[in-house]
């Protein structure tokens, strides 16, 4: 039996957070819930340096009890890094475009850090998502040598040879991405035209449709939108969205009134059995 419990969107500076304290609270508790694996599928700060060394510290923490895997999402990626160093092997830690096998079973954990190609602002111009994108969203100062489809582009061809790979050697597949892979939650209502605006940056339905239609694909994680929502299966593959999300006066996504509480309350752990 392996256990695996995975988390995501803790947004430790912006929502104000003592990183020593949170990562002692974590620590303990990881301890306490005996998991295997330990996902985080990203924004844990602003910039990836600091994520980084997070997850390191982490590690350190857990020693040999549980693994911890990371991938970037679209804050990590902020400041701390560029795209060359986001699309190399990092570390041992860092799973973007990566996978571990879990020793004496056949399953696969597979990460991708995602993108956005537009796709889920149904009835806006593309040239509109783009144009919030460059002026108003937080992504405005990531920089890449690429469209934003584009990268999506390169991104589902990276998890086509990861996925196609898994099927020939005959694994069962956990997938950890960032973005939205599924678009059937969003909160932003699509007959507002600032907000239909906004889905267009969430992710990208064709990462969904790939992920379906490979019959090893079982569980999916992914965050970056800061709804909680239970576990859903769609064409065989159930979907988990683990986010903490943000706790501000205008925006309040926290499940409890206290921040470790919340992240708690989010994680999602599934336990795996062999052949």
């Amino acid at each position: 039996m392996v256990k695996i419990a995975v988390t995501s969107d803790n947004h430790l500076d912006i929502n104000k957070q003592e990183p020593a304290e949170i990562l002692a609270k974590q620590t303990q508790k990881i301890l306490e819930m005996n998991v295997n694996y330990y996902l985080i599928a990203g924004d844990l700060f602003n910039d990836f340096k600091k994520s980084m060394a997070y997850v390191s510290d982490l590690q350190e923490n857990l020693g040999d009890q549980t693994k911890v895997l990371f991938i970037a999402g679209n804050h990590d990626m902020g400041r701390g890094t560029d795209f060359a160093e986001l699309e190399s092997p990092v570390n041992d830690f860092y799973l973007h475009n990566k996978y571990v096998d879990i020793p004496g079973t056949d399953w696969r954990i597979i990460g991708h850090n995602g993108w956005y190609d537009y796709l889920f602002a149904r009835g806006i111009d593309p040239a509109d998502v783009a144009a919030f994108r460059r002026g108003f969203y937080y992504d405005r100062i990531i920089e890449q040598p690429m469209t934003d489809p584009e990268r999506m582009d390169l991104g589902l061809a990276q998890m086509k040879v990861l996925l196609d790979d898994a099927q020939a050697a005959g694994k069962q597949v956990i997938f950890m991405t960032h973005f939205a892979p599924i678009g059937d939650e969003f909160i932003f209502p699509i007959g507002d035209r600032r907000w239909a605006t906004v889905n267009g940056v969430l992710g990208s339905p064709r990462t969904g449709e790939l992920l379906e239609s490979y019959d090893n694909v079982r569980h999916v994680f992914y965050g970056h939108i800061h709804v909680t929502v239970p576990p859903r299966e769609k064409n065989g593959v159930t979907y988990y969205n683990p986010s903490v999300g943000y706790n501000r006066r205008r925006l309040q996504e926290w499940t409890a009134d206290n921040f470790f509480d919340a992240w708690q309350n989010k994680v999602q752990e599934i336990v795996l059995t062999s052949k």
